[in-house]
C-alpha cells in the first residue's frame, strides 16, 4: 500500500467526504443522519476511513455485537477501486473487530455484485443464506457471507 495511504476511526468532521463516497457508490446511499448517529450514538459501531493525503478515498463500517462483527459498508472512491484498496479496507476492519472480540463476520452483498463477492471469498467468506427483495431500489436479493475469525 502507498505510503500517502493510512487508516483511522471515522469523525464527525468525515462525513462530508464520506457522503461524496456513498453517493457516488451507491443507488440508496446514506443519509448525513444515518452517518451521525452510527459515530455517536451506536454504540456498537465502528467505522474506519482510508486517507491518501487528508482525502478520505474509502471507508468501511461495522457493528460489533458481541462475538460477531456485520460489515454495514465498504466504499471507495471510483479511481481507487482496482487497487487492492477495498481488500486492505476490509483486512484492516476484521483486524478491529478482532481485536474488540469478534470470533465471526458477516455482511451482506448484492447477488449481482461479483467483484465485491470475490473480494470476500478471497478474504476467507464463504456463501451462506440468500435475502429476498432485501435492496429497496431494485427488490435485488441479497447475498448473506460469513466468515470465521477464530
Amino acid at each position: 500500500m502507498d505510503e500517502s495511504l493510512s487508516f483511522r476511526f471515522m469523525k464527525e468532521e468525515d462525513i462530508d467526504q464520506v457522503l461524496i463516497i456513498e453517493h457516488e457508490s451507491f443507488a440508496t446511499p446514506w443519509s448525513r443522519d444515518a452517518f451521525m448517529n452510527e459515530i455517536t450514538t451506536n454504540q456498537f459501531a465502528v467505522y474506519i476511513v482510508l486517507e491518501d493525503g487528508n482525502q478520505i478515498v474509502g471507508y468501511c463500517g461495522a457493528w460489533i455485537v458481541v462475538d460477531e462483527a456485520h460489515i454495514t459498508n465498504i466504499a471507495l472512491l471510483p479511481g481507487y477501486r482496482g487497487k487492492k484498496l477495498g481488500e486492505a479496507l476490509m483486512q484492516k476492519m476484521i483486524s478491529v473487530a478482532k481485536e474488540l472480540g469478534a470470533r465471526t463476520a458477516t455482511l451482506e452483498v448484492r447477488v449481482s455484485n461479483y467483484v465485491a463477492q470475490s473480494l470476500y471469498r478471497k478474504l476467507g467468506f464463504q456463501d451462506g443464506a440468500i435475502r429476498k427483495n432485501y435492496y429497496t431500489d431494485n427488490q435485488e436479493d441479497a447475498l448473506v457471507m460469513w466468515v470465521n475469525l477464530t
